[in-house]
């Protein structure tokens, strides 16, 4: 009895677990069939794919999961009926689900009846429920439709009364359209609405305007609402960033001045324009900024960096000046020391001692004061190891100048070892590099030169490229690399600012090698040496060598560009000089002089100034 019980039960059970299984066994069969009709449509094979869809059940085929591909294959095999009446099954299951009236209207657009696509799709719209506008608006741009994808967002905006809701959406999809005008009028409402957005808004901006007459309609745009708006810094602040991106120094230093004092930031904005002004050679707007800070905001937290800022970039423009004055670079000297009477000999000041240092060593050629310099700000009480660091690759610089190789290697190793992995050992390195380079120990430059091709300063990389280039092509030929070992010495001499025996040397290397790769890289020294010296028409005339021969490709938009920065600035012959900035546009429009040499030219024609 007892066992037959049992028996009986484990028959109910086995019965019980078939049917449970039965469900189970079924789905795995039928997303197995599933992932098969996928591939065939995937392979494009519509027929198998069409008929494995068709096995499953109505309420299946028309899943969220499935449509898209059953829809495919209908359409692979041109049966626009059946894929019409397919989204109509699915329409009436999810009654609720607005993109499958876009998905219906794709299904017209294929037949095609362009004209039922767009009547469906202005249903849509009509009937487009204020909760599904994001939903509908993808499905347009899944189907490569950005302009219905934009009505849609407007559509929305209407339904939710606002001006700016989907604002961002419609940025990008503006910016996608190439519709600058709408994309302007767009950003300027978003930021109005929202201040937190102008992260966004710059960078959408940036991405998207291209050419200057878009730039100087927004410039235009961004001035009057500053001046209806004053109450609204975002205004301002995005004037100031389009200002900065045009290299419109002037009128940044404009609104960074109205920030300063609407927001209380102590002189902060109109330094950090005037820094990005120095950094990009706009000695005049630079020192316009940091003067301000210094007038306006003495004994403020910023007012000492602006003092020595000033001086730095007093100097910058003096060396930047050719031929340098002897007596300018004097009176540098007394404004550094007046720095340091005024502010203390302390680590803070420390950059000033090291500027000065360069002065004395460089341009004055005063060694020995100049190293004195450097060892007081090494052996500065509470000095970081930064500062410590930057003054003994100041100093083995001044070694390398006395020629003393070993003490400045020494003193690059040094850093490098102390500095390993940063941008600072990295530059200790790229001297070291280049202190082997002047031994011409080309091999031993060249093992540094690999290791700083990757590193993640660009500007260090960037001078390890061109390095590493120069090695490269002048000892492929010349294994001993005998013309690059005095090419080696001529840049060892202008490194020591011995600018009489470098050009003597170029002009012996000239005649010594004639025809050799490394011609017209002598060629371009030497006419940026005759132009250091002051001798212009003779670095015109060397210039011309190079863009007058085909064989100098590689220098001829460089040689282009430097030829019309000296009929610019230094011969002042500003007709001349546009024609040879719009040479270097016209004839090399994949240099990196273009943008720069487009800035110029324009401004020379009396355009707006970028």
């Amino acid at each position: 009895m007892k066992k037959s019980l049992r028996l009986g039960v484990g028959k109910a059970g086995l019965t019980v677990l078939l049917l449970a299984a039965g469900p189970v066994v079924a789905q795995v069969q039928e997303d197995s069939q599933v992932q098969l009709a996928r591939e065939y449509e995937r392979k494009g094979e519509h027929e198998k794919a069409a008929f494995l869809f068709g096995r499953l059940r109505n309420d299946e085929q028309t899943a969220p999961n499935i449509l898209p591909d059953y829809l495919a294959a209908l359409q692979g095999l041109k049966r626009p009926k059946d894929a019409e009446k397919l989204v109509k099954r699915a329409q009436k299951q999810r009654p609720q689900e607005a993109k499958l009236g876009v998905t219906l209207g794709q299904v017209y657009a294929q037949a095609p009846d362009e004209l039922a696509a767009q009547k469906q799709w202005e249903r849509v719209l009509a009937q487009l429920p204020p909760e599904q506008v994001v939903a509908v608006a993808t499905e347009f741009q899944k189907l490569a439709l950005p302009d219905w994808a934009i009505r849609t967002y407007l559509r929305g905006r209407e339904l939710a009364r606002s001006e700016t809701e989907f604002g961002p959406q419609l940025i990008q999809l503006y910016t996608q359209q190439g519709q600058t005008d709408k994309l302007m009028a767009e950003t300027l409402r978003l930021v109005q609405d929202d201040e937190r957005q102008l992260p966004f808004v710059r960078n959408m901006l940036q991405n998207s305007l291209q050419e200057d007459k878009d730039f100087a309609t927004l410039e235009k745009e961004l001035l009057s609402l500053v001046q209806k708006n004053p109450e609204l810094p975002v205004y301002s602040e995005l004037l100031l960033w389009l200002q900065v991106q045009r290299r419109d120094f002037t009128g940044a230093l404009v609104q960074a001045k109205a920030l300063d004092r609407r927001g209380r930031t102590e002189g902060q904005r109109v330094l950090e324009v005037a820094e990005i002004a120095r950094r990009n050679k706009d000695y005049e707007s630079a020192i316009q900024g940091y003067d301000y800070v210094v007038r306006e905001y003495r004994n403020q937290p910023y007012y000492a960096l602006a003092r020595q800022r000033l001086v730095q970039t007093r100097e910058d423009q003096v060396r930047n000046t050719y031929p340098v004055s002897p007596a300018q670079l004097r009176s540098l000297l007394q404004e550094y020391e007046q720095v340091l009477t005024d502010l203390g000999r302390t680590p803070d000041t420390a950059p000033v001692l090291r500027s000065m240092a360069a002065l004395r060593a460089f341009q004055l050629d005063e060694k020995e004061p100049a190293m004195k310099l450097l060892n007081e700000v090494i052996t500065m009480p509470r000095a970081s190891l930064d500062v410590v660091d930057q003054a003994k690759i100041d100093l083995a610089d001044i070694y390398l100048l006395r020629a003393e190789p070993w003490e400045a290697t020494l003193l690059y190793s040094q850093v490098e070892k102390s500095h390993k992995d940063t941008p600072l050992g990295y530059d200790a390195k790229l001297r070291n590099a280049r202190l082997s380079y002047f031994a011409g120990d080309f091999k031993l430059a060249q093992s540094h030169l690999d290791i700083l091709k990757q590193a993640t300063s660009r500007e260090i990389a960037n001078d390890a490229m061109q390095l590493s280039l120069l090695i490269t092509d002048n000892t492929a030929m010349d294994t001993a690399g005998v013309a690059l070992r005095d090419y080696a010495v001529v840049e060892q001499q202008v490194f020591q600012n011995k600018l009489p025996e470098a050009l003597r040397g170029l002009d012996a290397l000239l005649a010594k090698y004639p025809g050799h790769a490394l011609q017209d890289d002598a060629w371009y020294l030497k006419a940026q040496l005759q132009r250091r010296t002051g001798d212009y028409p003779g670095a015109l005339a060397t210039l011309e060598r190079i863009t007058a021969n085909p064989k100098y490709d590689v220098l001829s938009d460089d040689a282009l560009f430097l030829a019309a920065l000296i009929q610019e600035e230094n011969v002042q012959d500003r007709e001349k000089a546009q024609q040879l900035y719009n040479q270097v546009i016209t004839k090399y429009p994949g240099s990196i002089y273009v943008a720069e040499a487009r800035k110029r030219f324009r401004k020379m024609r009396g355009d707006a100034v970028n």
